[in-house]
């Protein structure tokens, strides 16, 4: 059978493998074909449609070219200014924005007496509404004529703006907004940069799609800085008038609205002729707005406005200043569910001592100022644990809102040397060791003493007492082992653990005080010194307190710790050491009858800077003494002026307390020998200022334990505190002093007897 029915032969799978891959590769052609003949076909109708619309000629040039180059550049520019836009929109990141200004502070001083008060209120400030008219005309006229009309930028204003500058070859009108103004008074500060400015141009658009018109305004008037300490047209009208914005006279208006543009030139507590003369250019700009006729100006014009002699106001106003940059810095440490924005802040200034250090500047310059060619102080007093008691920022706050002692970076001179005679110390050296005075070169630099001379052989304790610099100079090289750099590193290092936080940089001639720092790091720096070798932080709260008198914040609980930067050992002989720069040194002038005083003096290059920073076991002190513009003073040493200052401002400080001893010196030798070329802080021309005797220290210990215990109490039975202040600021009788830590600030007053 199966040679009858043969099986069929099986096909091979290649060839129809073959045809399958022909018969696709067919079908794929023929698609590219078609495709092909549709593509043209469909470019070919496009074509003949486009055709229609084709321009031609000098249309072409003048249409379409210029449209189809501006759609290119405009998605260029709109991605640039993405890119710009987010680091202004970064500035809005957080949600409290609209609240970061709306801190209200009243300060005490350690004894629990008000003494000023820093921030606004702004849920309490005066409605739009009831601002006079004239006073908002007069700061729409003068500030943003065209507010109601732009979107947050000005175009047409901007633009008229820069011709008149560029006529007048300098800066004559301001292009801002002022939304733009707004802008930088919440999220930016006032450097003068393109950066800035691109940054208040976006923010000003984000503000105003956030808010209207009207609360735009309102805000403008209520945070714009108006000088003398004041934010707010309310404040301001407070401090130079005495009465509310709601009362302000049209002349007064003028005046307020003057202060917008430089509050500093214009204030009229400063230069009355120009707040005047301001006022009067505000007077012209109401009329050439329209908002108002020149009959209606004229009695202005003729009647200006005069505000209160604020002279003798003895406020401490750098004080405050920097203290509420640190109380703003601290509510940021917050927790976010904090909602609290009026706080009642016991600080550790102490204000007898702060107006006997105002009035011995005061003497000072204008004693010897003309003499020295001196014209600017700066004086902070501090505890040994870093609490401020006083500071000086600058000879009259009035004139000027500059904080010499916090913000001015200045060269510190030879006083300058202890960090390096410390180091020198931490390598191994001794107060005794021998060191040789002699040429010193580091590259093609080579110091040279104060004297032009050298004097050989001599010690450790020696060379700092006579502020040798070579001497300084070959102990960088020292401790360095031979290598300057490295010398230099560690010293820079150990000045930077003891409290120096200015940048300081690495030059030869760095260890004889070449390098910048404030007043106030420098002289809290010293402190590690009497405290045995532990830096302690610059501080001016000591306590910090909601409206209804809850303590939410304690230095001696919440603050920064004391740290050990250098071995007690060290910090005795450095002790010894600087007390005889004191008494057989360049600071004879800085002695006390009957307290041991160790400090350095530092001089600068041309007698541009002097300096003397010094120290009991009480409390340490810095006093720098020069010019603004750095010009020379009249070969002016840290040995005279300073020192004089230093003595005045300490003499006062040290009456009526309990004298502690600085480790490593010993005890004084009563003596009344009187001291050449004193400066006698006064309270009234003539009368020398004495400190008043308050409380003893056994007194005060009792207080604080009976303060602890009805503390305890309230606490067991769920009320605040008995004696802590249940009173708000501005609820408090008139004429009672704050209950605030009565106890605990006894502890830091004058003791009589032991």
């Amino acid at each position: 059978m199966r040679e009858l029915y043969p099986e069929p032969e099986k096909e091979d799978w290649k060839p129809r493998a073959k045809r399958a891959f022909l018969d696709a590769d067919a079908r794929f052609d023929d698609f590219l074909f078609k495709a092909g003949r549709w593509s043209r076909e469909a470019w070919e109708r496009f074509v003949m449609t486009m055709d229609r619309f084709h321009v031609g000629g000098w249309r072409r040039w003048v249409f379409v070219e210029p449209a189809s180059e501006g759609m290119t550049f405009g998605a260029v520019g709109a991605v640039l200014m993405l890119a710009l836009a987010i680091p202004a929109f970064r500035e809005t990141s957080d949600d409290d924005w609209l609240k970061k200004s709306e801190l209200a502070v009243t300060f005490l001083d350690r004894y629990g007496n008000e003494v000023g008060s820093r921030g606004i209120k702004h849920n309490d400030s005066i409605p739009l509404e009831e601002f006079p008219d004239h006073l908002i005309k007069a700061t729409l006229a003068t500030e943003d004529r065209r507010f109601y009309e732009h979107f947050g930028i000005d175009v047409a204003g901007t633009l008229r703006a820069l011709v008149a500058n560029v006529r007048a070859g300098g800066v004559l009108q301001g292009g801002s907004s002022l939304t733009q103004q707004l802008a930088k008074n919440l999220f930016l500060t006032n450097e003068r940069t393109l950066e800035r400015k691109v940054k208040e141009a976006f923010l000003a658009i984000w503000l105003e799609a956030r808010l209207t018109k009207n609360e735009i305004l309102k805000l403008y008037l209520d945070r714009a800085y108006l000088g003398g300490g004041a934010f707010g047209v309310d404040a301001a009208a407070q401090f130079y008038f005495n009465k509310s914005a709601r009362d302000v006279t049209l002349a007064e208006s003028a005046m307020l609205a003057g202060l917008f543009k430089a509050p500093a030139k214009f204030a009229p507590h400063i230069n009355l002729p120009a707040a005047r003369g301001r006022a009067n250019v505000v007077l012209d700009n109401l009329v050439e707005a329209g908002f108002m006729t020149e009959g209606q100006v004229f009695g202005a014009r003729r009647n200006p406005a005069t505000s209160l002699d604020r002279r003798d106001d003895r406020s401490p106003n750098y004080y405050l200043d920097w203290a509420f940059d640190e109380m703003k810095k601290l509510v940021g440490t917050f927790p976010k569910t904090m909602t609290d924005r009026v706080f009642l802040v016991r600080t550790a200034l102490d204000s007898g001592l702060q107006r006997a250090a105002d009035s011995a500047v005061e003497n000072a310059l204008r004693q010897y100022g003309r003499d020295y060619n001196a014209s600017q102080a700066a004086v902070v007093v501090a505890d040994t644990d870093g609490a401020v008691r006083a500071m000086v920022g600058g000879r009259d706050y009035t004139a000027s809102q500059f904080n010499r002692a916090t913000d001015a970076l200045r060269q510190p001179g030879s006083s300058f040397k202890p960090y390096v005679y410390a180091a020198a110390l931490e390598f191994g050296l001794k107060p005794t060791s021998t060191v040789v005075d002699g040429p010193v070169c580091i590259g093609n630099w080579c110091p040279h003493n104060y004297s032009g001379g050298y004097a050989g052989s001599m010690s450790v304790t020696q060379a700092l007492t006579r502020s040798i610099n070579t001497i300084a100079v070959k102990l960088s090289i020292t401790i360095g082992n031979g290598n300057p750099k490295l010398g230099r590193n560690k010293i820079v290092q150990l000045a930077k653990n003891m409290g120096l936080r200015t940048p300081l940089i690495d030059t030869p001639s760095l260890p004889i005080g070449a390098g910048e720092v404030t007043v106030l790091d420098h002289t809290v720096a010293y402190a590690a010194f009497p405290n045995g070798g532990k830096a302690v932080p610059a501080h001016a709260i000591l306590e910090v307190r909601n409206a209804a008198g809850e303590v939410i914040w304690r230095f001696d609980r919440d603050g920064r710790k004391p740290r050990q930067v250098m071995s007690p050992e060290v910090a005795s002989e450095m002790n010894f050491m600087m007390n005889k720069v004191t008494e057989e040194g360049t600071a004879r002038r800085a002695l006390l009858n009957g307290v041991r005083v160790a400090g350095k003096t530092g001089t600068t290059n041309a007698y541009r800077d002097a300096w003397f920073v010094g120290y009991t076991g009480n409390l340490v002190a810095g006093v720098w003494i020069g010019n603004d513009d750095y010009s020379s003073t009249n070969r002016m040493t840290g040995g005279s002026l300073p020192a004089m200052t230093f003595q005045a401002v300490m003499s006062y400080a040290h009456q009526g307390i309990e004298i502690k001893q600085i480790p490593g010196v010993p005890p004084p030798t009563p003596s009344n020998t009187p001291l050449r070329g004193q400066v006698v802080a006064m309270a009234a021309p003539g009368t020398p200022m004495v400190r008043p005797t308050v409380l003893t220290q056994r007194g005060a210990e009792v207080l604080v334990r009976i303060e602890r215990l009805m503390e305890d109490a309230s606490r067991s039975l769920g009320a605040a505190p008995a004696t802590l202040s249940q009173l708000a600021p501005g609820s408090q009788p008139q004429g009672q002093k704050p209950l605030v830590s009565t106890a605990r600030a006894a502890t830091d007053a004058p003791v009589a007897g032991n």
